[in-house]
């Protein structure tokens, strides 16, 4: 098992930036991947980005060039810097892992997830 806590997320202006990270409760280093979701109200959980162990990272057509996922291994973190955030970005984020007996892609759903954190961009 796999506990997964968010922090970072907040209230910012269009245009500005955050930076979120999930923090897991044991070593990753055998965990497959690791991502970030986002659900807007009254719309469907979407990938925002994904990196696995040895893989590009993939991010959504809607934040490429925006957005930035970093795994750090060492301390056990996922981290996604967020750049130039719009309005449409207002959602909660959830951070997701892959087990190590996974397929560890991200075209299937994460085994784990976070509780969630609140990212609101004012316009």
């Amino acid at each position: 098992q796999v506990q997964l806590v968010e922090s970072g997320g907040g209230l910012v202006q269009a245009g500005g930036s955050l930076r979120l990270s999930c923090a897991a409760s044991r070593s990753i280093s055998s965990i497959k991947a690791m991502g970030w979701y986002r659900q807007a109200p009254g719309k469907q959980r979407e990938l925002v980005a994904y990196v696995g162990s040895a893989t590009v990272p993939h991010y959504a057509d809607s934040v490429k060039g925006r957005f930035t996922i970093a795994r750090d291994n060492a301390r056990g973190t996922v981290y996604l810097q967020m750049n130039s955030l719009k309005a449409e970005d207002t959602a909660v984020y959830y951070c997701g892992a892959w087990g190590p007996y996974s397929s560890g892609t991200y075209l299937t759903p994460p085994d784990y997830w976070g509780q969630g954190t609140q990212v609101t961009v004012s316009s």
